[in-house]
């Protein structure tokens, strides 16, 4: 088995592929109007509106903008100079500038439109 993607709904693609190119530097492939997908070098974010929904028979599945118990998380090379970049960015709702967690990374909690929680870090121990 291996693990392949993440999958965000939401009411409208369009932020979110805008926002996480943003904050990636790396292009959205849009599938369709409703489905688009973020490859990075270990996993895909895949982005899909609410309508993909109906096709695994029920809209109930999953709630747009509701997440409260997961992160993305990103490691970054240098989790200061992207704090430093993101703090002009309006659409990316910093929670927490970059403090070194007691396991050894280096870390900062973002929004994204959605409010889905976004971890950027680096490690900087062993």
């Amino acid at each position: 088995m291996k693990f392949a993607s993440i999958r965000i709904i939401t009411a409208d693609i369009q932020p979110l592929i805008a926002f996480y190119e943003q904050i990636t530097g790396l292009s959205v492939i849009q599938y369709t109007e409703d489905f688009a997908e973020l490859h990075t070098s270990s996993i895909v974010l895949s982005i899909a509106s609410t309508r993909t929904l109906e096709l695994f028979e029920g809209s109930h599945l999953a709630a747009p903008a509701s997440n409260q118990s997961v992160i993305l998380e990103f490691r970054v090379d240098d989790v200061d100079a992207e704090y430093h970049k993101l703090a002009d960015l309006h659409s990316a709702n910093i929670v927490q500038a970059p403090t070194t967690m007691p396991w050894g990374n280096r870390s900062m909690l973002f929004r994204d439109p959605d409010e889905n929680l976004v971890n950027f870090f680096t490690p900087v121990t062993r």
